[in-house]
């Protein structure tokens, strides 16, 4: 396979952690949690497990004992977004959802946790996330 198919693949990993997911195994059992970990051969650590059984905390699972990894929180829309501040700052946005982030004017840093920088631009970008957040969760 190519390159690209790899390196895409690995980017839509890293786009689970930190977030819920279903994970069911080869044998039919179910866990809910946060991914903390994850690699391409869909090992993966999950935090605030639940269906594990008591005082289960964290866990690992073995790849090859996973059968599916469902996300189960929507993903944050990095291009609806970047299209909202592209309104605003035509041709200075640039969307980077390989590492969740959107740079404005090579200065201003958003992320779905929120924006980053200094300047009058900052208070725009920042009224223009907290509209885009309002709208999303709607």
């Amino acid at each position: 396979m190519s390159t690209f198919v790899f390196r895409k693949f690995g980017e839509e990993l890293n786009a689970f952690l930190g977030k819920p997911v279903m994970v069911i195994t080869a044998e039919g059992k179910e866990y809910a949690g946060v991914i903390l970990g994850i690699d391409e051969g869909l090992n993966l650590v999950l935090d605030k497990v639940t269906g594990a059984g008591e005082n289960v905390f964290k866990l690992v699972l073995n790849g090859s004992n996973v059968r599916e990894v469902r996300l189960t929180a929507k993903p944050f829309d990095y291009k609806a977004l970047g299209e909202r501040l592209n309104k605003v700052f035509p041709g200075l946005v640039q969307v980077r959802e390989e590492i969740g982030t959107i740079i404005v004017m090579d200065k201003i840093k958003v992320t779905e946790k929120g924006v980053e920088g200094t300047g009058l631009a900052v208070d725009k970008a920042k009224t223009i996330y907290d509209e885009y957040i309002r709208d999303t969760k709607k």
